[in-house]
């Protein structure tokens, strides 16, 4: 039997667990990539995969390697780059869309965006 107190053990604990929980976010987004769908619902699913999956299993990564002794900076970098764009970008590139006139599913039952963002053609002059 190990000893749980080793905090070697415990950080290769949360650093498995950190791998799997970033491996269960991508998965489930890569099912709402096929599932979803309109644009909008299908860049949701993406920004949550890159967002947490990749968040996830980059902070795993750099846990295993910390308890190995080697600290690595562009891993630091990553996870930080990754989570600051990432967001902004599916928010970015959801905006052009819905000004590019993308439609809406047609289960959708709101368009909260209606009268507050200007779409190219149906502006008031």
């Amino acid at each position: 039997m190990s000893d749980v107190n080793n905090p070697i053990e415990v950080l290769e604990v949360i650093a498995a667990i950190s791998i799997l929980v970033g491996t269960i976010f991508s998965f489930f987004s890569a099912v709402g990539l096929i599932r979803l769908p309109d644009l909008y619902s299908r860049a949701h699913a993406a920004s949550k995969s890159s967002t947490m999956g990749v968040l996830f299993t980059l902070v795993g990564t750099f846990l295993f390697f910390i308890m190995e002794g080697t600290f690595s900076i562009r891993l630091f970098l990553g996870i930080f780059f990754v989570f600051l764009t990432a967001p902004v970008a599916a928010h970015v590139i959801v905006r052009s869309a819905y000004r590019s006139k993308v439609p809406l599913a047609p289960q959708s039952v709101q368009d909260d965006l209606k009268g507050i963002i200007e779409i190219e053609g149906e502006r008031e002059q």
